[in-house]
C-alpha cells in the first residue's frame, strides 16, 4: 500500500467505541480502535500525518473567500460567503461554523498524531522527528486561519475530552500567535524538514514552507523587520524562481514548478473538486455561481503602468480591455478572451448584456456581474468538470511582494529592492515599457506602498489572499460599504454611471473586522464568550 501525500489516504481516522458489557478500555474485536491503532500498524503515523494534511485547504475555501471581498460576488447565499461579503451574516451563519470545525478538526488530527507518535513501533528515528515537523506546521497554519478571522480563539496541543471541549475558554490572541511562532522555530531551527522532497512526496511542508508561513504570520502583525528578514533568506538561498508563465503557473500540467512553495493536493479521480461547474460560463457547463467584480477589472494598470484613473491614462472606456496587464486576460474571462480546449480549439466568450448563451442577463446560469473566471481553468477536466488540479496556497511571487511591501513599509524600497521583487513579477506577467518595469523615482513612501498593494491585488488575484489583506490594512471598510458593480451596461436604471449594480454590501468597522465566534459552540460552552457588537 502506497502512503504517500499524493495518495492522501485516509485511513488514520479513528474510530474509538466499545461494546456493551466489556470494559471501556478493552478493544473491540470487529474494528480497529485506537487502542491497537497505533501500535499495530507500522503505517500508523504517515496515514494520520496524511490526514492532517487534508484539513491544510481546499479549492472551494480558496475561491469562495475572495466573494468576501471587492474581487468576487457569489450567487450563494446559504453554505458559501454571500452573507459575509455584504455584511448581513450572523452568529449562526453556517459558513463560520464550516471554517471553525474544519480548522478545529484539522486541529485535533494534529494532535492525536503528536499525542500517539511515540507509540508506532519501529519508527525512524529521522522519520519520526520529520513527521513531528510536518504536524507542528500544519496545526501552526490552522491556528493562523482561526486566529485572523477570529481574534482570540481556544488554544490547545492535547487531544480534549468531550468534558474539556465543553469548557475550554477562549486564548488571547497573542498568546495563540506566540505558541504558533514557537512551534515554527522549533521545526524550522531544529532543522525538522527537509529543503525539498522526492516525486512521492510532492506537497508535503518543507522548510521553506514552514518559513513562508511565519513570514504570513508576521505579515498580518504588521511586524515589517520580521517580514523582510524572513523573506530575504527564503529569496537568496530557497532555489526557488518565477515560472516563466504567469497563465502556465495555474495548469495541471505545470504543478510542483519553481514557483510553488505549499499547494493543497488534489489528484484526477482519486481527490477531485468541481470549483470549474462553480464559476465556468453556460458555454462550458457553468452556472457561474462565483463570478469577478468590475472593481476587479478597474485594479489591473495598463501596459505604461498608469492606473486606468490616473491623469495621462491612455484607458479607453469604450475598450477597456486594451492594452491592459496582461494578468487580467489570464485571471479574468470578458468579451473577446477565450479558454483554450484541449484540443487546442479556442471557445471565445461573449459576456454582453443579452448575447449568446453567456451574456449578461440571458439566463440565472450566466454572471451575475457579466464577468467569468479564467485563472483555474483545467481543460483537462473529467465528466461533468471534475478536476485534480491543486490550488497553491504560497508561492515565490507572494514571498516578493511580501518583501516589497515590508521594506515599503520601513522606507527602504529602492531601484535595487524593486529590481528583486516588483521588476521580474511584472516582466513575467508581460510587461514590456520602461514606465511599468522600472522603479518610480521620485514617488512617496505613501505611494509606493500603493503600489505594492495593488500590485499584489493583481498578481495574487482570486487566489485566496485579498480577505486577509484588506482585514489587515484596515481598508474593509472602505472597499465593502455600498454597491459592487459589474460590467457596464449603460442603462439607465440598476447602474452606477453605466456599471450593473450587483450587491449593496455593509461592512461594519466596529464589528467585522473579527468574525462572531459560532453561536452552537456557545451554547455547548459557556465559556466562550462572543466578540464585540456580536
Amino acid at each position: 500500500m502506497k502512503t504517500t501525500i499524493k495518495n492522501l489516504i485516509l485511513s488514520a481516522v479513528l474510530v474509538v467505541g466499545g461494546a456493551s458489557c466489556v470494559d471501556l478500555d478493552t478493544a473491540p474485536y470487529d474494528r480497529e480502535t485506537d487502542l491497537t491503532y497505533w501500535e499495530e500498524d507500522p503505517e500508523a503515523a504517515v496515514k494520520a500525518l496524511n490526514t492532517c494534511y487534508t484539513y491544510l485547504g481546499n479549492m472551494d475555501e480558496q475561491l469562495y473567500c475572495e466573494a468576501m471581498t471587492d474581487n468576487a460576488y457569489t450567487k450563494q447565499p446559504n453554505d458559501a460567503t454571500q452573507n459575509i461579503g455584504n455584511g448581513s451574516y450572523s452568529t449562526a451563519d453556517p459558513y463560520v461554523k464550516k471554517v471553525w470545525d474544519g480548522r478545529y478538526t484539522g486541529i485535533r488530527m494534529c494532535n492525536e498524531l503528536l499525542e500517539n507518535i511515540d507509540r508506532v513501533p519501529d519508527l525512524d528515528p529521522e522519520l519520526k522527528k520529520r513527521y513531528i515537523g510536518e504536524a507542528k506546521v500544519l496545526r501552526a497554519y490552522n491556528y493562523y486561519e482561526l486566529y485572523t478571522k477570529f481574534g482570540d480563539v481556544p488554544y490547545t496541543t492535547k487531544v480534549l475530552s468531550i468534558k474539556e471541549s465543553m469548557s475550554i475558554a477562549r486564548t488571547a490572541k497573542a498568546t495563540v500567535i506566540a505558541n504558533v511562532l514557537a512551534d515554527l522555530d522549533e521545526v524550522i531551527n531544529g532543522n525538522y524538514l527537509p529543503t525539498s522532497y522526492d516525486a512521492d512526496n510532492k506537497g508535503r511542508i518543507t522548510r521553506w514552507a514552514a518559513m513562508a508561513i511565519k513570514a504570513k504570520i508576521y505579515l498580518f502583525e504588521g511586524n515589517w523587520t520580521q517580514v523582510k528578514n524572513i523573506t530575504s533568506t527564503i529569496m537568496t538561498e530557497g532555489g526557488f524562481k518565477l515560472f516563466g508563465s504567469y497563465a502556465g503557473l495555474f495548469e495541471i500540467a505545470n504543478e510542483y514548478n519553481s514557483e510553488v512553495i505549499l499547494d493543497a493536493q488534489y489528484r484526477p479521480t482519486s481527490r477531485e473538486h468541481q470549483m470549474m461547474y462553480v464559476f465556468l460560463p453556460p458555454t462550458l457547463g457553468g452556472y457561474s455561481q462565483l463570478s469577478p467584480l468590475q472593481e476587479l477589472v478597474d485594479s489591473y494598470i495598463m501596459l505604461d503602468g498608469k492606473t486606468i484613473k490616473e491623469t495621462g491614462t491612455s484607458f479607453d472606456e469604450n475598450h477597456p480591455y486594451a492594452n491592459r496587464d496582461p494578468r487580467l486576460k489570464a485571471t479574468v474571462m470578458y468579451t473577446g478572451n477565450s479558454y483554450t480546449l484541449a484540443d487546442g480549439t479556442e471557445v471565445v466568450i461573449n459576456c454582453e448584456k443579452g448575447e449568446g448563451k453567456d451574456g449578461y442577463g440571458v439566463g440565472s446560469d450566466c454572471s451575475a456581474t457579466g464577468y467569468y473566471i479564467k485563472k483555474y481553468w483545467d481543460n483537462t477536466y473529467r465528466a461533468t468538470l471534475y478536476s485534480g488540479l491543486n490550488p497553491i496556497l504560497i508561492r515565490y511571487a507572494d514571498i516578493l511582494l511580501m518583501n516589497a511591501e515590508a521594506l515599503a513599509e520601513l522606507g527602504e524600497l529602492d531601484k535595487t529592492a524593486w529590481d528583486a521583487t516588483i521588476k521580474p513579477i511584472r516582466d513575467r506577467a508581460g510587461f514590456t515599457l520602461a514606465s511599468a518595469l522600472e522603479f518610480p523615482e521620485g514617488a512617496s513612501k505613501d505611494k509606493l506602498i500603493e503600489i505594492v498593494r495593488n500590485e499584489r491585488r493583481s498578481e495574487l488575484a482570486l487566489e485566496g489572499h485579498r480577505h486577509k489583506d484588506i482585514i489587515r490594512w484596515r481598508i474593509a471598510d472602505n472597499v465593502l460599504n455600498g454597491w459592487c458593480h459589474g460590467l457596464k451596461t449603460n442603462d439607465v436604471v440598476g447602474t452606477d454611471d453605466g456599471y450593473v449594480r450587483v450587491e449593496n454590501r455593509t461592512f461594519n468597522a466596529n464589528r467585522h473586522y473579527l468574525w462572531p465566534i459560532p453561536q452552537a459552540e456557545r451554547d455547548l460552552n459557556g465559556n466562550l464568550e462572543q466578540n464585540p457588537n456580536w
